[in-house]
């Protein structure tokens, strides 16, 4: 059965704040692989990075298929989070870890909760979601795996808070 259009509308939205994510990912990993000085970090970041890539693709496939658009914030997004990230990598790699592996468990619930608020009828975004929730598992374990520091309660609090404001702005621009 097709998507009603409230559900699609919303489908679309939810899949268009899953793409800012994957853009503002884009930006994280290459910054972050841009200030490390561990050739072995540096290829970890720009795999995880390709495999956020194919995040992106999916996303921007699905919201085509919705008959959505992508952010139009987002090279304001970009440019953010590509602060975000060298800020984090000037901080040291254990840091850098730290903001990795406290990130991809925030997206992780998040995409819980899109999980949950998506239509019934669209399996395909489902789909799409489930893939994402898994690779972000693997990567907050990678970077936990890799020595990463627990960030301190304020700074995951103020993450929240910034990924809130994305998320509330990006499903609607």
């Amino acid at each position: 059965m097709p998507l009603s259009i409230p559900e699609k509308r919303e489908a679309g939205a939810l899949m268009r704040v899953n793409h800012v994510g994957e853009v503002c990912a884009q930006a994280l990993y290459t910054a972050q692989a841009a200030t490390t000085r561990d050739p072995k970090l540096r290829q970890q970041l720009l795999k995880a990075a390709d495999e956020e890539t194919d995040h992106l693709a999916w996303t921007r496939q699905r919201l085509d298929a919705l008959g959505a658009h992508t952010s139009r914030l987002n090279p304001f997004w970009y440019a953010g989070a590509f602060t975000l990230g060298m800020v984090a990598g000037r901080l040291g790699d254990q840091w850098s870890l730290g903001f990795v592996a406290e990130t991809e468990r925030q997206v992780e619930a998040h995409l819980d909760g899109h999980l949950d608020r998506l239509p019934p009828g669209d399996p395909a975004s489902r789909a799409v979601v489930l893939q994402m929730k898994e690779d972000e598992a693997r990567h907050a374990q990678w970077a936990t795996n890799a020595g990463a520091a627990d960030l301190p309660p304020p700074v995951k609090a103020l993450m929240r808070l910034a990924a809130r404001v994305m998320t509330t702005v990006a499903h609607r621009i």
